[in-house]
């Protein structure tokens, strides 16, 4: 792991977006039959709001070493705006244009949802950047993804999402821990709720067919942090070493698939770095925008 916080987002970022556009391009009637076949898209692979999402944290955290909530939806707000079109899903279609319009995060994300906000799986297929900058650091790491996580997702599920994948892109980022031992890590920061319970079944799931783990722990299909996140680690789980393996195992699932494979993305990506993803996977990546020096 290299000591730079910088360097680790970054290929952490790389890692989640290629995640994100490959994943994008696996919806449709053949996909099971092209995941079996390893049948890679043509390229450019577009990325989504996954991405579009991140870029924003990781700006938030280059321009200052830590997340600042106010400025966090800022940059959220001005990405939405540059771009619409990036698969927004409704909830954030009705928060960004608020914040933009100068709005107060704190209310607005509260008010999602008949007040309960967004128990979504949009703060977790954000954040694994943020875990590989503090990786030095798991509990901090898990500290400020709840900061980024509540500019948006007031819901606590929502929020523990993207807790235990900041975790578990710290852990990876820092250790060696795979399987078992790398969700049981995770879900030491993780607090009681569904999230967590999901995790304690990935934990105990083993080595099983992907369709079956995304059968017994959902993988995204719902679009919610309980429904997504233990399916995620639980593939980032089994091949931390191997990014390739490490997606097709996802792709495998189905389900959400540019968002799971976004979240294993991240995670796989903050130990193997950008030399460990395939060198035409990134380079069929659309290009991601400019980050600050």
């Amino acid at each position: 792991m290299t000591a730079d916080p910088r360097r680790r987002a970054l290929a952490s970022l790389d890692g989640l977006s290629v995640g994100d556009a490959l994943g994008e391009r696996f919806f449709g009637l053949r996909a099971r039959e092209r995941v079996a076949r390893r049948e890679l898209p043509p390229g450019p692979w577009r990325w989504t709001d996954d991405t579009a999402m991140a870029c924003a944290l990781l700006e938030v955290l280059v321009r200052f070493g830590e997340v600042h909530p106010d400025e966090l939806a800022r940059a959220f707000a001005i990405a939405y705006a540059r771009d619409p079109d990036r698969g927004y899903g409704p909830g954030m279609r009705r928060l960004l244009p608020r914040l933009g319009s100068g709005g107060d995060w704190r209310a607005s994300a509260r008010a999602l949802y008949r007040g309960e906000g967004s128990l979504g799986n949009g703060a977790a297929m954000r954040v694994g950047p943020l875990g590989a900058w503090f990786a030095d650091d798991e509990e901090r790491a898990a500290v400020e993804a709840r900061r980024s996580a509540e500019v948006t997702h007031a819901h606590p599920e929502g929020i523990a999402g993207a807790v235990a994948v900041a975790a578990a892109a710290a852990l990876a980022a820092r250790t060696d821990r795979r399987g078992a031992d790398l969700v049981a890590g995770v879900i030491e920061f993780v607090p009681e709720g569904a999230v967590r319970e999901g995790l304690r079944r990935a934990r105990d799931l083993g080595a099983v067919p992907p369709e079956e783990a995304a059968r017994l722990l959902g993988s995204g299909a719902l679009a919610s942090a309980p429904d997504t996140v233990p399916f995620a680690l639980w593939c980032a789980s089994r091949s931390p070493d191997d990014y390739e393996a490490a997606l097709w195992l996802t792709l495998g699932g189905l389900g959400d698939r540019d968002t799971t494979c976004a979240i294993v993305g991240g995670i796989v990506a903050a130990r193997v770095g950008r030399e460990g993803i395939p060198s035409s996977w990134l380079a069929a990546r659309e290009p991601l925008p400019p980050l600050p020096t």
